[in-house]
């Protein structure tokens, strides 16, 4: 070999080398359930998340951002597949793994192996996935895998709200356990091991914390930190009134009967106040060990929930809606190369569909032609830059919403419309809809509403919650069941 050769590919070799250290690793932190009850969203006045409140500060905090769907399979399928429920035809709960062969052989590179066939290092942690999918196509898409689970949880019965008869949907109180017998701890502490290894590839990590989701059962500590009487999130009592009827359906009515028969809704608002100041506690170990790894100078931090969460607004509970209480979630990106745009605010309507492309292109990969979505590297450089489409929520085939800074409109399957100023309105108490002055903005927003669906995905239903155009009965009756028992234990607005 000549010293013109040599010289090349020593060239070459260092080359590649410098491109190879310069790939950014990836931390994606994965919230369930986790509305806007967080200090750097302001959600509510009680809330303590320093940790993520700091994350906030430091990268791009979007405080529009929107779900894909208000249920943790459907927007989490969405996401990590990169496809809009439209156009995957995953509209309800699913098991991935009991899907018919061939039914998404389409979806061929779900984001964790984008990474893992680009030559990176891919780590899950817990809920990544909706937890029955966890070991969809693992090995494909994993390095390692691990999937936490809480220990025998010993609930303190002198503090919280433990129902009679037991449901562990509203459950809220807190555990005299030890930390490590609970799954967010041990993913965290896990991911802080994961974080303190010398690693030769690039990595992408992803951290599922469960917690808020219910049952809202945290350490004792996490319980003690809200002493003060918790404060009620502004709510209308008849506030379903102006709403059709596939709305109406989705307000989880059936637990005001025992909540507000037990006088507990301060109790639950105190454990999902508590359990996401848990989950804070490990999200804040989390990135303490990047900070004080090799890697903090080249680690894009991503954190996102998959929804939103009622507590009483629209005289509902949990998510399951298309309002904002369950489209709306915390999301931020933190990427430290970023000169621009960190440590601003992102007011833009964005979704979680875009976090497939915003991932690939941060880490210059070219992502499968079919996925949805589009980059948010604009706006992390500049936050302010006008967002043209709206952010869309899915919920159930022919159930979409669609938000922009100052509306909200809904078409049900049905037809039926609700439309909010958002600006004026907040809360989304005064349905607009069938106010004609409005006619033309309603107009605007049909463009922007799918002109086609994907049929339903048939097999490998796993909780179907919800009235579309696939099931229009569903739901409907048996929310006027619940709403017969509700008028019958003498619960009927106005509020006590």
């Amino acid at each position: 070999m000549n010293v013109v050769s040599i010289g090349l590919l020593v060239v070459g070799l260092l080359t590649s080398c410098s491109v190879e250290a310069e790939r950014p690793n990836v931390l994606m932190i994965c919230i369930d359930d986790m509305n806007d009850w967080c200090g750097f969203l302001g959600g509510h006045p009680q809330a303590k998340t320093p940790n993520m409140d700091r994350l906030a500060k430091k990268g791009i905090n979007f405080t529009n951002a929107h779900c894909t769907a208000p249920g943790c399979s459907p927007s989490r399928n969405a996401l990590m597949l990169g496809v809009e429920p439209h156009h995957s035809g995953l509209y309800p709960f699913y098991n991935l793994n009991h899907i018919d062969t061939g039914e998404l052989d389409r979806f061929t590179t779900p984001l964790p192996k984008l990474f893992k066939d680009k030559g990176y290092t891919t780590c899950g942690l817990t809920k990544v996935y909706h937890n029955p999918d966890r070991s969809w196509r693992t090995d494909e898409q994993w390095d390692e895998y691990k999937y936490y689970g809480n220990a025998k949880l010993h609930k303190i019965a002198e503090k919280g709200y433990h129902p009679e008869p037991y449901n562990k949907r509203i459950v809220a109180c807190p555990a005299s356990n030890p930390l490590k017998d609970f799954q967010d701890y041990l993913s965290a502490k896990h991911a802080s091991e994961f974080l303190s290894r010398d690693h030769e590839k690039p990595f992408f990590l992803a951290v599922g914390f469960i917690l808020p989701h219910t049952s809202f059962i945290m350490p004792e500590e996490n319980w003690d930190r809200f002493s003060d009487p918790i404060e009620a999130p502004p709510i209308k009592a008849d506030d379903l009134s102006d709403i059709p009827m596939p709305g109406q359906a989705n307000a989880q009515i059936y637990v005001e009967i025992p909540v507000r028969r037990d006088n507990a809704w301060e109790d639950i608002r105190r454990g999902y106040l508590a359990s996401i100041n848990f989950t804070d506690d490990n999200v804040g170990r989390v990135l303490r060990a990047l900070e004080q790894s090799s890697y903090a100078d080249n680690t894009i931090i991503i954190l996102w929930s998959d929804h939103g969460f009622h507590l009483g607004e629209k005289r509902s509970f949990s998510k399951f809606s298309l309002w904002n209480e369950a489209t709306r979630t915390p999301f931020i990106i933190y990427d430290p190369r970023n000169k621009n745009g960190n440590g601003e605010v992102c007011s833009e309507p964005v979704g979680l569909i875009h976090v497939y492309k915003t991932l690939a292109d941060l880490a210059g990969l070219e992502p499968p032609t079919y996925v949805d979505g589009q980059s948010l590297k604009p706006w992390l450089e500049n936050p302010s830059r006008p967002m043209e489409r709206p952010a869309m929520t899915t919920w159930g085939r022919g159930n979409y919403t669609l938000r922009t800074k100052k509306w909200r409109y809904t078409r049900y399957f049905d037809g039926s419309e609700e439309l909010y100023l958002q600006t004026n309105d907040p809360h989304e108490w005064t349905n607009l809809a069938e106010n004609s002055a409005y006619d033309r903005v309603k107009k605007q927003f049909s463009k922007w509403l799918p002109t086609e669906e994907a049929p339903q995905v048939a097999s490998g239903r796993e909780l179907y919650n919800v009235a579309d155009a696939d099931r229009p009965k569903k739901n409907i009756q048996s929310y006027k069941r619940y709403v017969k028992q509700y008028k019958e234990a003498g619960l009927n607005p106005p509020l006590d």
